[in-house]
């Protein structure tokens, strides 16, 4: 073991005990073997040392807490000092004095002595602990090759110093003199004179040693990478020198000057808002002091360009005459007399009112009903400039508002490059496929489109690459979808919504004579041939070769028919006169595709027509239901939801419970399986308004009373036999005309949707409406003359309605 306490006590003069002048030192902590510079100018420190050199040269040494004190107190000076000795004073021109001490051995304070011109100290000398000698050696050795390896990186240390301190072996003194070379902080060097231990100063000295290693290596690759960048810079800015003398030379030179002096000029003839135009003018500033060839330089240049091309007020003059819009929507569409009155009552309203904000409407229907060819129509009626903006796939956020230029290649949104392309901020904007947007890891961009159709904020819209507001409110915004719940709610709530159910047959004549045939007589270059339609044969193929609620599947028919027509006109060439015939169709189209209508060719027991809601329109749902001898099972097929199958359960439930009412065997569900199925079984079906087709397929096959072929039905069934409200009334009324059916039963609480319907379609369809599943089984069920459906006991007189039609006798138990 190193003694190092026995060491300090023999070489420590006697005078060091003695009462000693303090010399109060900032910025600086001076270690034992440490030979010191010191420029001092406070009154009492030079009283201190001229004190000293009037005795012994001794005095002692101690840091101040705080550097900013001019005038310590005994409170603000670190009780651990170290006994120095003066070696050498100087008193310089100014009044200071400049003094070279040594430290010689480490102190504590142990009290202050009352001295008006300085400050004396008791001052005890500090024992330090001894340290295991293997310990010492590997802390010194760690320690000696930490500073070698700062020497290498640092040249203000020489490499007789390394020798120097390489050959201390004295452990305490090697991390005194070791730190004295180092500018730790202060407060690190005062820690280290406070460390008694010479093996708990050397760890720590090493652990700041690493820290001033790293910190120095990370610094020279700092500077050597910002080297390396600023010789690129010179580099590009020399070769684009190069280029351009030789464009000089070549008689090409474009003076960049004045690029930004037309730029300039195009900035202040542009109007913009306050905000763009300080915008511009501030990128366009910064655009001035960068070089013309840097990749920043071509951001900001492509930013202005962007600022000044958008038509931040520049408008087309609306048209606000009633009568020729209304004559141009007629001309363009036949029947939607709804979305048209729409935009009769904020043209009327555009008249009244000089600013008024663009409605949001959305056209919902079916495909093929002319929800984006009316989105044009609405534009050509009001003088406008159309724009569309396909969102079906889109899935990223910043499609709608573009991405933020800290980004490579960033640009604006849709919305803005869109109004950027047509040149106008008031066009008629057509959102296509508004329903058909999904959302990914990148955003959701039905959620940036709240701004955009929000009428109360797309007055400020903020595109992320513009930074800047961008009023939309002049935009007449008209979206479409096919179905309503694929929108979010919230984007619901913030457009009108319209519905475009489906044209009716007579429609959809209209459309194909007036329209569609002309249209495609010109397409097909048939135009100056005597070709012609007969009614029968048009109405033939609305029939036999197409089942939709729109008409792209009948222009599709039609334009086969005018290709053969070519053919024949090519190949002979004095044929210039066809007539297309119900008999010919064939002959064009190969045979029919479909049955007119889905009705039975006659009235059968237990099975019952039901309408059914879909994407594309409504349709005829055939339902079938089988009795056969077992236990009870309900066997349900088809391809059906949940839904439908907890409304087939209520509807057996609701039998069950009427099965005396209805003359029903009251152990039925017991002696027999019930088996339901509806057709097209690879088909998904699902919704609660199959309820009482359901029920009355089960009581026809149950009593063995055919339903009436010509009958369809939709409702919701409850246990206790009502009769709730359905949606998708007019799509399943359209549907039951198409398919040929005279009656319909709906739920009472649906009356009041009746006048959506078209009224060529009322004159044909009976719709009768009930309110109990007893009524729809009166009107549906086929009875013989004096048969009653329910026991006569307890039913009423105004039920037991005679039936005429015969039927065939057919059994539903197999």
């Amino acid at each position: 073991m190193i003694n190092l306490s026995k060491i300090f006590k023999d070489d420590m003069p006697e005078q060091l005990k003695q009462k000693l002048p303090l010399l109060p030192l900032r910025d600086i902590v001076v270690f034992p073997h440490m030979v010191a510079p010191l420029f001092v100018g406070r009154t009492k420190s030079i009283n201190a040392l001229a004190d000293a050199m009037n005795k012994d040269k001794n005095i002692f040494l101690a840091s101040q807490k705080k550097v900013g004190i001019d005038n310590p107190r005994e409170r603000d000076i670190n009780s651990i000092g170290v006994f120095g000795k003066v070696l050498q004073l100087l008193k310089l021109p100014d009044g200071t004095v400049k003094a070279l001490v040594e430290g010689k051995s480490r102190g504590r304070i142990k009290r202050f002595i009352q001295d008006n011109d300085f400050f004396s100290v008791d001052v005890d000398p500090v024992v330090e602990t001894e340290i295991p000698v293997a310990e010492g050696v590997a802390l010194s050795r760690a320690v000696i090759q930490s500073f070698e390896e700062y020497a290498n990186l640092s040249k203000n240390i020489s490499k007789e110093l390394v020798g120097n301190i390489s050959a201390i072996s004295n452990p305490s003194q090697l991390a005194d003199t070791v730190a004295a070379h180092f500018s730790f902080k202060i407060d690190d060097k005062q820690h280290l004179l406070e460390t008694f231990s010479p093996g708990k100063r050397l760890s720590i000295l090493l652990g700041l040693i690493k820290m001033e290693v790293d910190i120095f290596s990370m610094d020279k690759r700092i500077k050597s990478s910002v080297k390396e960048q600023m010789e690129k810079t010179q580099k590009s800015y020399y070769l684009n020198e190069q280029m351009r003398a030789i464009r000089k030379e070549m008689g090409a030179e474009e003076d960049p000057g004045a690029e930004l002096k037309e730029l300039e000029k195009h900035v202040k003839r542009k109007r913009m808002s306050k905000e763009a135009a300080a915008k511009a003018r501030q990128e366009l500033r910064k655009l001035k002091m960068m070089t013309p060839m840097s990749a920043e330089a071509t951001v900001v240049r492509n930013y202005i360009e962007w600022m000044i091309s958008l038509p931040w007020f520049d408008r087309s003059r609306v048209r606000n005459n009633l009568d020729e819009a209304e004559k141009i929507l007629n001309e363009d569409h036949f029947g939607l007399e709804k979305p048209k009155e729409r935009i009769l009552e904020y043209l009327a309203v555009q008249t009244l009112v000089k600013k008024v904000r663009g409605p949001i409407l959305c056209f919902v229907g079916p495909p093929g009903v002319g929800k984006t060819s009316l989105a044009k129509s609405v534009a050509r009626a009001t003088g406008r400039k159309f724009v569309r903006l396909s969102l079906g796939g889109v899935r990223d956020e910043a499609e709608i508002r573009g991405h933020r230029r800290t980004y490579i290649g960033a640009m604006s949104g849709k919305i803005i490059q869109s109004l950027k392309k047509i040149g106008v901020n008031n066009p008629v904007f057509c959102l296509d496929e508004v329903d058909k947007m999904s959302m990914d890891f990148r955003g959701d961009p039905s959620a940036a489109l709240l701004e955009v159709l929000d009428p109360e904020q797309n007055f400020s819209f903020n595109d992320h690459y513009l930074d800047v507001d961008y009023d939309l409110t002049d935009i007449l915004f008209i979206t479409t979808a096919n179905t309503l719940p694929d929108i979010p709610l919230p984007l619901q709530d913030r457009m009108e919504i319209i519905r475009l159910p489906g044209y009716t047959e007579f429609e959809k004549y209209h459309i194909a004579k007036d329209f569609l045939i002309t249209k495609q007589i010109r397409m097909n270059g048939l135009e100056g041939k005597n070709i012609g339609f007969s009614k029968n044969s048009i109405y033939s193929i609305i029939r036999l070769y197409t089942r939709e609620a729109g008409v792209r599947n009948l222009e599709r028919e039609i334009s086969s028919i005018c290709r053969k027509i070519a053919c024949k006109v090519v190949k002979n060439k004095d044929k210039n006169s066809f007539n297309i015939t119900e008999k010919s169709l064939q002959k064009y189209l190969g045979p029919p595709r479909f049955r007119h209508g889905q009705v039975e060719e006659k009235d059968q027991i237990g099975i019952v027509t039901g309408l059914a809601w879909t994407q594309v329109g409504g349709e005829l749902l055939c339902i079938e239901t089988l009795i056969m001898p077992g236990k009870g099972e309900l066997i349900m097929t088809g391809k059906l939801g949940d839904v439908m199958k907890e409304s087939a359960q209520a509807a057996v439930s609701y039998v069950r419970s009427r099965a005396d009412r209805l003359m029903i065997d009251n152990e039925f569900y017991k002696k027999y399986d019930i088996h339901i199925h509806v057709p097209e079984g690879a088909i998904p079906k699902d919704g609660p308004s199959a309820g009482i087709s359901i029920c009355t397929s089960i009581v026809s096959a149950l009593t063995k009373r055919p339903v009436y072929r010509d009958i369809a039905m939709t409702g919701e069934l409850t246990l206790r036999g009502r009769i709730l409200t359905i949606g998708g009334l007019k799509e399943k009324i359209l549907a039951a005309h198409r398919g040929g059916i005279k009656k319909v039963i709906i739920p009472k609480e649906n009356e009041k949707d009746i006048k959506e319907i078209p009224s060529i379609i009322l004159k044909q369809i009976d719709i009768v409406t009930a309110d109990h599943m007893d009524d729809v089984l009166s009107y549906s069920l086929i009875l013989n003359e004096g048969d009653t459906l329910f026991n006569k006991d307890d039913i009423p007189f105004e039920m037991m309605i005679p039936k005429s039609r015969k039927f065939d006798q057919e059994t539903a138990i197999i």
